[in-house]
């Protein structure tokens, strides 16, 4: 019996050293380029450092100051403002589209691509292209206004009022196909049988809806609205981009807050308290979902 388990464990040992070997490269990398750079932050928040000098460790100084400082509160309310906008309208027409395009329309491939198409494309290049579009004196919507005789149309990018406005326009013009997708998915999952049943107990299209694809769909709500309140608190590149933050800092996010005070202020280690704040603003909103879906969503 001892002979019989000998090539038996050798084989085991030898599988798992091939697996470990296909591991390792990216736990070297996990390591490297995520684990050590956050506990480094993480420490680097108790400190007052501008990446050249000594390292002052201030301990809680960086968090005390971060609660009266306006510059952060005012990309904290930017941040909440633009998670209001842009994730309920972006699911909302997710799902909208997921189940147009569920119904077998003809050239549903292209429809489906052609949604699809602007969540693959380089951030860089649709803020861009968004820049013409917006553009107050030669952009197309703003011809279309003046067209109707609308003489003064917003100055979308450049004003206060509009800015944040048209940044949320964007993020759901680029990020509704990456939500479609998995609400169709979902949709294709839901049994046939369902809908049938819910016909023969006389339930019209808005009936089904509500009392079937909504229910069956609820999983991967749940799932959109955690992907999505965590996406739009990261946003960075699109601001980047339009607005640089501006005009004023009506479109000062958190994100983009952190990479100005970081590397254009050089204070790293205030940088790096808000960027920890931002972690638990986010953990908390999680949770609150986590718990909320125990009374909503129908596994």
């Amino acid at each position: 019996m001892k002979q019989a388990k000998r090539p038996k464990s050798a084989m085991i040992r030898r599988n798992r050293l091939v697996a470990y070997t296909f591991l390792l490269p990216n736990i070297i990398g996990f390591v490297l380029f995520i684990l050590i750079p956050v506990i480094a932050s993480f420490l680097m928040s108790f400190t007052s450092w501008n990446g050249f000098g000594q390292i002052e460790f201030i301990w809680f100084e960086n968090y005390q100051n971060l609660i009266g400082d306006p510059n952060f509160r005012i990309s904290f309310v930017n941040s909440i403002l633009f998670t209001l906008i842009s994730v309920p309208i972006t699911l909302f027409l997710s799902v909208l589209i997921a189940i147009a395009l569920n119904r077998g329309i003809r050239f549903v491939k292209f429809f489906r691509t052609a949604v699809f198409l602007p969540y693959v494309t380089a951030t860089i290049a649709v803020a861009a292209v968004w820049q013409l579009i917006f553009n107050p004196t030669m952009g197309p919507i703003n011809g279309t206004l003046m067209k109707f005789g609308i003489d003064n149309p917003p100055g979308w990018l450049s004003s206060t009022s509009w800015a944040l406005v048209s940044v949320s326009v964007v993020y759901i013009w680029h990020s509704v196909g990456y939500y479609m997708v998995l609400f169709l998915a979902g949709l294709q999952n839901i049994p046939e049988h369902l809908y049938e049943a819910a016909e023969l107990d006389g339930a019209g299209p808005l009936a089904k809806f509500f009392h079937v694809t909504l229910p069956m769909l609820s999983p991967v709500i749940f799932f959109t609205m955690i992907i999505g309140v965590i996406n739009s608190f990261k946003v960075f590149d699109l601001i980047y981009v339009l607005t640089g933050g501006g005009p004023g800092r009506s479109t000062h996010v958190l994100v983009y807050d952190i990479y100005n005070t970081a590397f254009k202020q050089f204070e790293y280690g205030y940088a790096s308290s808000m960027a920890y704040v931002l972690f638990l603003i986010i953990l908390i909103f999680a949770f609150i979902q986590f718990k909320g879906q125990k009374k909503w969503v129908n596994y």
